[in-house]
């Protein structure tokens, strides 16, 4: 997969103009953030920008990406754990980190599952996966992951359900086979399942339960494109928040 990541991004860099500077930022982004960041290039490239490239895949596999010398100009994560790898290493240009937006973490089933879950301390998860699996973004790496552990260990049930969780490589994977019915329940972020009809909500995890989710962004000190700081000031920009909160984002 990761290899696959690399051939996109490379691809995506090659199909833009052969001068660096005039060419549209190339954004690696995480894959919850595809339909507002979508509408957001859209909302730029109406101001006679270059519309910017955007590659979507999960966290940690963008961060490796990046570190593997992948040709770039923002990153934007969804958590603080990635984008400070990155700066640890010196990725980062110094002083371009921002937080764009927000998120909850929610439970989804199939839209024609009945069943019902009051999410609380103890709440009975195992009993109701019955023979099924647990659909989650990977909890050793990608950050929908890390929350969704983060949140049912807060509420005492991790242990029994971590050996029934299907560990997919981002949330969109997971949320995929909730909508296949391929697992009955699955953990995602809040503008996931807005974004699907295939999917209910069956409760929202405590904000209490977690880290706070937040995604921040940046541009990498490889960047090259000359629009590439001022769309990361647009993300930030009133504009930009009104876009991401019509897709269910709450502010930074």
């Amino acid at each position: 997969m990761a290899r696959l990541v690399l051939l996109a991004v490379l691809v995506l860099f090659g199909a833009v103009s052969a001068r660096a500077e005039d060419r549209a930022p190339v954004v690696l982004a995480a894959a919850s953030l595809q339909e507002a960041l979508g509408a957001a290039a859209d909302a730029w490239a109406k101001q006679r920008h270059p519309r910017p490239v955007l590659s979507f895949a999960g966290s940690s596999a963008l961060a490796r990406q990046i570190e593997a010398g992948a040709p770039a100009d923002l990153f934007i994560s969804a958590d603080e754990d990635w984008m400070d790898h990155l700066d640890r290493r010196s990725l980062l240009a110094p002083g371009s980190r921002k937080v764009i937006a927000g998120n909850r973490l929610v439970l989804v089933a199939p839209v024609d599952s009945t069943v019902r879950l009051r999410i609380a301390k103890g709440f009975p998860l195992a009993r109701a996966l019955g023979s099924g699996r647990l659909a989650m973004a990977d909890p050793a790496g990608v950050p929908a992951g890390r929350y969704g552990r983060a949140a049912l260990e807060a509420l005492g049930v991790w242990a029994a359900v971590e050996p029934r969780v299907v560990r997919s490589e981002n949330v969109r994977a997971a949320l995929a086979l909730v909508e296949r019915g391929e697992a009955p329940f699955g953990i995602v972020y809040a503008t996931d399942a807005a974004a699907s009809r295939k999917v209910r909500v069956v409760g929202v995890f405590p904000a209490s339960s977690h880290p706070p989710i937040r995604y921040p962004a940046a541009l990498l000190k490889t960047a090259k494109a000359k629009d590439a700081p001022a769309f990361l000031a647009f993300l930030t920009s009133r504009e930009a928040r009104g876009i991401f909160a019509r897709h269910g984002f709450s502010a930074p």
